[in-house]
């Protein structure tokens, strides 16, 4: 019975314990058969490489949204103050002009609405076309109308209430929701700060700006780092802004570290130092140093995986340069002692009962 059982511990001993990557012998089906990824061990040739892709990836194409400041243009639903100098009768609200009461009850001036014709009803002039004027272009063109009736006519127009124009800013900001546009730019910068500002979770590097079904993410910290300004990315009426959370990219880290965990991305953002040393590094009694892998899915059939040799102080430095990319897992796989250990500690209690079972047999006999 012993000498059995040393034979099935011996047997057990090359079983293997948990996940692991490795180039043994595997038994293979149809399935993954064809899911054999290949090991590259990080190098500085790699780092190089990814670099180099990271950069072409980079490149953002925001020439869409930067653009010149325009001045407003008047909408539909928008409310114009319309003020003629030395014609009192003009400017009060008994002309026909909408005037519009505060909570309080007093009154603000005279203010005319454009309607969905895109039209104003004014005194000695009728109806006037006002949408898509600036208000320099608004005051001009009723001046003209209204010189026919009036000489030398004098008057200023404002947009008195900006309702036409709009942006929804949405995801990790304080107030989302609806930010209408008035006669200060648009910004994203200005949309964003408008809605609250950003929350400790927002990710600025995935920052999604949609415009006519299409959309476009844009990464804040990268738009600095290749000098273009983020105040020049000029939102237009309709645009939806959406401020992704860190917790939408997000590495994991698994095996044998001392704290396994998923960690966001900073500013979209991680090299796989800043991983292992936010999980607590690795761990020292069953940590395999030389078999330390990240493993992307790539959006591909087969999935890359890299290898790193973290006994090597020359492999840490080029840790801190390889850059990981959201949805990466990091494992670190056990040592063979290690496994050994984990073996024997299921083996050895089930090998002492059936030896004690077995003298007890013996004994009663």
């Amino acid at each position: 019975m012993i000498i059995s059982t040393s034979c099935a511990m011996a047997a057990c001993a090359n079983m293997e314990s948990g996940m692991r990557i490795g180039n043994g012998e595997r038994p293979t089906t149809s399935d993954t058969a064809q899911v054999q990824p290949v090991v590259q061990m990080i190098s500085p040739q790699l780092i190089a490489q990814e670099q180099n892709a990271r950069d072409l990836a980079a490149k953002q194409d925001v020439s869409e949204f930067v653009k010149a400041p325009a001045s407003y243009v008047i909408g539909k639903g928008d409310l114009l103050s319309v003020l003629v100098w030395n014609y009192p009768e003009l400017n009060i609200a008994t002309t026909g002009a909408q005037a519009l009461s505060s909570t309080n009850g007093a009154q603000t001036p005279a203010a005319y609405v454009v309607d969905q014709d895109g039209q104003i009803q004014f005194p000695y002039v009728g109806s006037i076309e006002m949408a898509g004027l600036t208000e320099t272009q608004a005051r001009d063109k009723l001046s003209a109308r209204l010189f026919k009736s009036i000489k030398k006519p004098d008057l200023t127009l404002r947009v008195l209430s900006f309702r036409s124009k709009k942006v929804y800013v949405d995801g990790e900001v304080k107030t989302p929701g609806n930010q209408a546009i008035d006669d200060v730019p648009m910004t994203l910068l200005e949309a964003i700060t408008r809605a609250g500002g950003l929350l400790p979770m927002a990710d600025q590097s995935a920052i999604a700006v949609s415009r006519g079904g299409v959309t476009r993410t844009i990464n804040l910290p990268l738009l600095v780092r290749q000098g273009i300004s983020p105040s020049s990315v000029v939102l237009a009426n309709g645009d939806v802004v959406r401020v992704r959370s860190r917790d939408e990219n997000k590495v994991y880290v698994l095996g044998e570290v001392n704290a396994p965990k998923a960690l966001p991305l900073v500013d979209g953002r991680m090299s796989l130092t800043q991983a292992l040393g936010e999980a607590g590094g690795l761990n020292q009694l069953s940590a395999a140093g030389t078999q330390v892998y990240v493993v992307r899915n790539a959006n591909s059939k087969t999935p890359l995986v890299y290898n790193l040799d973290a006994q090597s102080p020359v492999a840490l430095a080029l840790a801190d340069e390889f850059q990981l990319t959201p949805r990466d897992v990091v494992f670190v796989d056990a040592s063979g002692l290690a496994r050994f250990n984990r073996i024997m500690s299921l083996i050895l209690p089930n090998a002492a009962s059936a030896t004690a079972s077995y003298y007890n047999v013996n004994t009663t006999k």
